[in-house]
């Protein structure tokens, strides 16, 4: 049997979005690119109708730009943390943020998953925090990169799942009052 930290829990989840700004989207296959920027504005939009706190962050958004606008909508007055390093957990005020919201699952969507997502979960995990990656919502420019990050992470303690098991994991019912309003996102 499955231990609760296997699964996404509502009450204890936060959503991370790490660094899908304008210009590094450019540079990332277009498929794959499209499927995690419409996989994450899903979670975004969950994440917002349940009352999930969200957190989103920019690698040096002077070179890279500023987040893609199609989140923006979603993540509303919600302001970027700032970033050169590539760990979230060493950015200014990042790890201040994420306690003060008292969620110890960290439900990771972005790029580049061999380099920030990567370092972000593995530091994660080291302070005490369940982390899970949202496979269908990270990429790499290079898929060996997103592959061979998503096998390091598998062999640690983080959690490898989809859009798909996040949403459902955080309803937990059909009967949920959410139920019908995210439905319309699966697919």
């Amino acid at each position: 049997m499955m231990s609760p930290s296997q699964l996404v829990d509502v009450n204890n989840s936060i959503l991370l979005i790490i660094d899908i700004q304008t210009r590094l989207c450019a540079a990332m296959p277009d498929s794959p690119r499209e499927k995690m920027l419409t996989h994450t504005n899903i979670l975004c939009e969950a994440a917002t109708s349940l009352n999930i706190p969200v957190l989103y962050t920019e690698q040096y958004p002077k070179g890279l730009g500023h987040t893609e606008n199609i989140l923006l909508t979603s993540l509303g007055d919600i302001k970027p943390i700032e970033k050169t390093c590539f760990s979230c957990c060493d950015a200014d005020d990042f790890m201040f943020n994420l306690a003060q919201n008292k969620q110890k699952q960290v439900i990771i969507c972005g790029m580049e998953t061999h380099v920030c997502v990567l370092q972000t979960a593995m530091q994660l995990l080291d302070n005490g925090y369940s982390v899970f990656i949202v496979e269908d919502a990270v990429m790499s420019r290079h898929s060996l990169h997103h592959h061979n990050a998503l096998s390091r992470m598998k062999k640690t303690d983080i959690i490898i799942s989809n859009y798909e098991s996040v949403l459902f994991e955080w309803l937990r019912d059909a009967s949920h009052p959410a139920f019908k309003f995210l439905a319309k996102f699966l697919h």
